[in-house]
């Protein structure tokens, strides 16, 4: 029996992929458990695996093209095995064009989002020997729709006008169409459309194409690298990542009620500490910000008000601290979570965050490896900033944003003197956290790092 190959949720939050690479071919044989292909989700490239065995008949998307979640990509058979009539409705294999939707019928995917936690069984659910996709979730609410990258030839919403030509006397096409035609330099106007009321479609830009009905000035067509140029601007696809960070920050600075909290944290103290563990040998070196994600974890296990999610109808206070400390890649930002962080010693907590930090810009992470975090820290004071407010990542109550540390002129016992010194700004849920929970919590955290033997137990 053959055995369909889909795009998988291979991450908590996706709803579509890019296939970056086979690694078998037409005709190879094929073991249940065997990597198949790289696909890129919002967060990471993960290892697409074959659900059934037999030979990989046919690859039904090519290396850089788009598929929302559910799509058929592959086909698993026996060698003799008829495969004409699961095929017969797939996409045709393209590069970037090859996102549109198996069928002109189907619905637009949907993965719940905000605070979704990994599904072990979201593989098997996703890919296996029965020949129907995977179940559909309903979508959560206000969550957008999953869909491939440009659009498909699927018909024009209810309403639209079944001549072939819309009401601003444009040449009707599909969404997939128009971008073929932007990224191929085919002029709309001059190409007949064979799709249903004379609607112009994929077949139709590539025949159009191939015919030279075309501008003067032909795009390049993009691969995920490329960046189409035209005239005095540059146009940037979005990568998975990027489309996930947009969504995402959108669902955060326009609903949450957000107050932000800054205080200036003395460190000294830190700093000789610091010196004298480095002075013990290089295992014991940590960074600044090694301590103070350990200061943070210890100070939110003081004040669970603080390490807390908002649920709509309630809220969660956790008694555990998992800490999501972001880290900036090229195509983005991803948040890798420390686990029972205020329960670490600083030298294994400093182990595992540049572990989790190399991993993260390698994109090898795994889904439970950025899943899970009940704070977020972001530090940008590698960088020079002093002060910055950093953005809620929903469901969490709160993030702190970590600015430079600086020599600055303090008066101390009537004196003046240079210290190093920090601004630190908290973000807070005011559904959560109200001013005097947070002013509270950033006490004990100025305690914590002005007296960073505290944290040594």
């Amino acid at each position: 029996m053959p055995t369909k190959v889909y795009m998988e949720a291979l991450s908590p939050t996706m709803e579509e992929g890019r296939l970056v690479k086979w690694l078998k071919n037409e005709g190879d044989q094929v073991a249940s458990g065997d990597v198949l292909a790289e696909v890129e989700t919002d967060k990471a490239v993960m290892e697409l695996a074959a659900r059934g065995e037999g030979v990989l008949r046919k690859r039904l998307l090519e290396e850089g093209g788009t598929a929302p979640v559910g799509q058929l990509v592959g086909v698993i058979a026996a060698p003799d095995e008829n495969i004409d009539e699961l095929i017969s409705g797939a996409p045709a294999a393209g590069g970037a064009d090859a996102a549109a939707p198996a069928a002109e019928d189907a619905g637009a995917r949907t993965k719940d989002t905000a605070g979704a936690s990994p599904n072990p069984k979201s593989a098997e659910q996703s890919q296996g020997e029965a020949s129907t996709p995977p179940k559909e979730k309903a979508p959560a609410r206000g969550a957008p729709t999953a869909r491939g990258d440009g659009g498909d030839d699927r018909p024009e919403p209810e309403g639209a006008d079944a001549s072939g030509s819309d009401n601003g006397g444009r040449a009707r096409s599909s969404p997939l169409a128009r971008r073929m035609a932007s990224e191929r330099g085919v002029d709309l106007a001059q190409v007949q459309g064979s799709g249903p009321g004379g609607r112009i479609i994929r077949r139709d830009i590539e025949a159009a194409a191939a015919g030279g009905a075309t501008r003067a000035t032909r795009a390049p067509a993009p691969d995920r690298a490329a960046r189409a140029r035209d005239g005095d601007h540059t146009d940037v696809p979005l990568s998975q990542m990027r489309r996930t960070i947009a969504r995402r920050l959108a669902e955060s600075i326009g609903p949450i009620p957000t107050f932000y909290l800054t205080a200036t944290l003395d460190l000294e103290r830190v700093a000789e500490m610091r010196g004298a563990m480095a002075e013990l040998g290089d295992e014991f070196k940590v960074s600044f910000n090694d301590i103070i994600l350990k200061a943070v974890a210890t100070a939110l296990a003081q004040h669970p008000e603080c390490n807390a999610h908002w649920l709509g109808d309630g809220i969660r206070q956790f008694h555990r601290v998992h800490i999501g400390m972001a880290v900036a890649i090229d195509e983005g930002l991803i948040t890798p979570v420390i686990f029972d962080a205020d329960q670490k010693g600083l030298r294994e907590l400093s182990g595992e965050a540049r572990d989790l930090a190399k991993r993260a810009r390698d994109r090898k992470l795994k889904p439970d490896e950025y899943t899970g975090s009940t704070f977020s820290v972001s530090n940008l004071g590698m960088f020079g900033i002093d002060h910055f407010t950093a953005i809620i990542n929903p469901p969490e109550a709160g993030i702190l944003a970590i600015g430079a540390i600086e020599e600055t002129p303090v008066v101390r016992d009537g004196e003046v003197t240079v210290r190093r010194r920090m601004r630190v700004t908290m973000s807070c849920d005011h559904r959560v956290i109200d001013g005097a929970m947070g002013a509270k919590f950033l006490q004990t955290l100025r305690r914590l790092i002005e007296n960073p033997l505290a944290m040594i137990y």
